[in-house]
């Protein structure tokens, strides 16, 4: 019969057990972070309205692909690290800064609250990837590159704000 050997180093080493358990915690709640974003960004980019949201509504639509796929990454994290991926149920929405404007044409409203859901990852994010130092280098690795994407979504929104603002 086949048998299988533990990691005896790394997160996956049985003293990691209680790192490796907060790590799964923040990895979930990054997950649902990215989850909800696809929600409120698919909304928001159906319910701009006008020549200059435009743009902005082509952005998030373009955005919501790589946002699922953080999500998707995050799950699969989730799992190596045996944990569990979470399901529908577990769902509990926070963004109220995403949530679509009833001015279809308050393109800004969209914009900030944009820059705030990319603020609250990369904070998030920065927080996972300083857990993970030193004892789970792929999770790190992976979180690093997510924290990219954002700083350069936030980046291109606080753009798009600049020319509303002028």
């Amino acid at each position: 019969m086949p048998t299988t050997r533990n990691a005896s180093a790394g997160i996956l080493a049985d003293r990691h057990a209680d790192k490796r358990q907060e790590i799964v915690q923040l990895l979930t709640r990054a997950y649902w972070m990215e989850m909800e974003t696809v929600m409120s960004y698919l909304a928001n980019a159906a319910n701009l309205d006008g020549i200059r949201a435009e743009e902005v509504a082509e952005a998030l639509a373009a955005d919501v692909t790589e946002e699922l796929g953080h999500a998707r990454a995050f799950a699969q994290r989730i799992k190596e690290l045996y944990g569990t991926p979470p399901g529908s149920l577990q769902f509990v929405a926070e963004q109220t800064f995403l949530q679509p404007p009833d001015d279809a044409t308050d393109v800004v409203t969209v914009i900030r609250g944009v820059i705030e859901a990319e603020a609250g990852a990369i904070e998030h994010y920065t927080r996972i990837i300083e857990v993970c130092d030193g004892v789970d280098w792929a999770t790190q690795d992976m979180v690093i590159d997510v924290l990219r994407d954002e700083e350069g979504h936030m980046r291109q929104f606080e753009r798009y704000l600049r020319e509303f603002e002028d």
